[in-house]
């Protein structure tokens, strides 16, 4: 058995230089835990086949979905159902947890110069 060890979440974020860049920092069987900084808009977006949580950890965050709003303060987290279009906003500098399936694609099917492949998320 390998030498389990403490990792220490505030830390992690150091290693995070780009804006809506989520970065891996562990696992739970299928699921990914994935840090980013955020901020400004990212892309409209749904995961067709995988929920996606988010937990604020810094500063606040702003969800939008097609039909409301949701405001996001530290501490606080939420879930989007799969298959839900959504976009994610910041209007300071926001530091979130993100807990998602192994198979999770960063913006669903969209495509744009801010998405990253899971390999840069590594």
């Amino acid at each position: 058995m390998s030498t389990l060890v403490a990792r220490n979440l505030m830390q992690s974020f150091d290693q995070i230089t780009d804006y809506w860049s989520p970065k891996i920092i562990g696992e739970v069987n299928d699921q990914y835990l994935k840090i980013a900084k955020v901020k400004g808009e990212l892309v409209w977006h749904a995961h067709d086949e995988e929920d996606e949580l988010f937990h604020i950890v810094k500063g606040s965050l702003i969800i939008e979905f097609e039909d409301h709003k949701v405001e996001l303060s530290e501490g606080e987290f939420l879930t989007i159902p799969k298959g839900v279009m959504h976009n994610p906003i910041a209007k300071e500098e926001c530091w979130v947890l993100l807990i998602e399936s192994k198979s999770t694609k960063h913006t669903g099917n969209v495509v744009t110069e801010k998405t990253k492949t899971l390999s840069q998320q590594l």
